[in-house]
């Protein structure tokens, strides 16, 4: 057993980096807050799809291509933006990709062509590709390995928490300002995060040095194809393609199901559309304090974060009777219980940091990040397909729920036991 320790006392690892426990749980924090700008960023165009429309003459076709512009960019640069989070000093890294998203997020509100908006969401998503790859990075150097799952869920609430905002906040300033001001005020007035960032993360936040037994470092290209011969990424790859099918089913088919299936108003299917955001969002860093929880108390870390993970995803095969029956109400609770799916999200995150070499955390978080964005592709696609076939959205939701629950044979089968490391790793 270890003994109590007080909250704001750091332990070996962060003594180490000489980073207080406080500080580095404001990193979190802010850590938190970007990806939450993050989701609203990448949402406001979507939410303002009409009347963008409607001003700039937009075809069902045009809108796709406007839609698909931030996707394409985002997924390409998941693999350089992580590589590069393993090799720069991440408070610029960030702070320079942050930069980037927030202007081309304020710049898209003077966009007078489709081709010029298109161009400012290609760059927000170069820019947003960091934050995924940048956070998992900077936890797993933050973070011994069996508390890194609070963390972890905890920073990734933030974009769940974007989700609810865009249901809340986005439509009512388009209404009151416009979808051009809205942009513009959403954009630049999210530079305000830099100040606490720049105060906050420290200078010289690298990777721990290499010992004479580590590998040595290795170009991007031969980084890269990691993915050809490791069984452990290959497992996260295929289990976190699983995971974030079902995610964007939800992101991008729930609100229009509760309009088209359900009846509800638009102003309700926002507001009911973001109660399971919310629970996916409490979820995460719930889910992995669990996980953590149970390490410390002699758990191994494989069986408490694959055995998180198994409850969570179970959880999603709830979405099934949630599509069957008749009662409002009932589907709208079962799509919540669904949405604990949000518990395995943190310890996701903390199995990726576990089986990675520590200097690989990026990479690999790039490399497993674009797997799900494929799936982020297809799950809208193979959706709207199985709708346009059967006339009912129950197929495209029964699918979603049997693949992520598929996603548990790699993550147990495919993904090893979680190797054992000093927490001064």
């Amino acid at each position: 057993m270890h003994p109590s320790r007080h909250p704001s006392e750091p332990d070996a690892f962060t003594a180490a980096l000489n980073i207080s426990n406080r500080r580095r749980w404001g990193i979190v924090g802010l850590l938190f807050g970007a990806s939450m700008i993050n989701y609203v960023d990448r949402a406001t165009v979507s939410m303002a799809l009409p009347f963008i429309s409607a001003d700039l003459g937009l075809g069902p076709a045009a809108k796709g291509q406007l839609l698909s512009a931030f996707f394409f960019s985002y997924a390409l640069m998941q693999i350089p933006i992580g590589w590069c989070a393993d090799r720069f000093n991440l408070k610029w890294l960030y702070a320079g990709m942050f930069l980037l998203w927030s202007l081309a997020q304020g710049l898209s509100g003077f966009a007078a062509t489709l081709g010029m908006l298109m161009t400012f969401r290609v760059i927000l998503g170069v820019g947003e590709s960091i934050y995924l790859p940048g956070g998992t990075k900077i936890v797993s150097l933050l973070f011994p390995p069996a508390k890194r799952g609070l963390p972890s869920g905890l920073f990734d609430f933030g974009t769940r928490t974007g989700l609810v905002l865009d249901g809340i906040v986005i439509p009512w300033m388009i209404v009151h300002y416009g979808w051009r001001r809205m942009l513009v005020l959403v954009g630049f007035a999210a530079l305000l995060w830099l100040i606490p960032w720049m105060l906050v993360f420290p200078s010289n936040l690298r990777a721990p040095k290499r010992t004479e037994g580590s590998r040595p470092r290795v170009s991007f290209w031969q980084s890269s194809w990691v993915l050809m011969s490791n069984r452990n990424l290959i497992g996260i790859c295929l289990g976190f393609f699983c995971f974030d099918y079902y995610w964007y089913l939800l992101v991008n088919w729930l609100p229009d199901y509760l309009v088209t299936v359900r009846h509800l108003t638009i102003m309700k299917a926002g507001l009911f559309a973001s109660l399971p955001f919310f629970v996916f969002g409490v979820s995460e860093p719930l889910g992995g304090w669990i996980a953590d929880s149970l390490t410390r108390r002699g758990v191994s870390e494989t069986l408490a974060r694959k055995g998180v993970v198994t409850v969570a995803f179970l959880s999603g095969l709830l979405l099934i009777p949630a599509a069957l029956v008749e009662n409002v109400n009932a589907a709208i609770l079962l799509i919540m219980a669904a949405s604990l799916v949000g518990l395995a999200t943190g310890n996701l995150m903390a199995i990726l940091q576990a089986c990675a070499p520590p200097a690989e955390v990026g990479l690999w978080t790039g490399v497993e990040n674009f797997a799900g964005n494929i799936a982020g592709s297809i799950a809208p696609l193979t959706t709207g397909f199985l709708i346009s076939w059967t006339g009912s959205y129950f197929p495209g939701f029964a699918l979603a729920a049997v693949t992520l629950v598929t996603g548990l044979l790699a993550y147990w089968f495919v993904v090893g036991p979680l190797p054992h490391r000093d927490t001064a790793e």
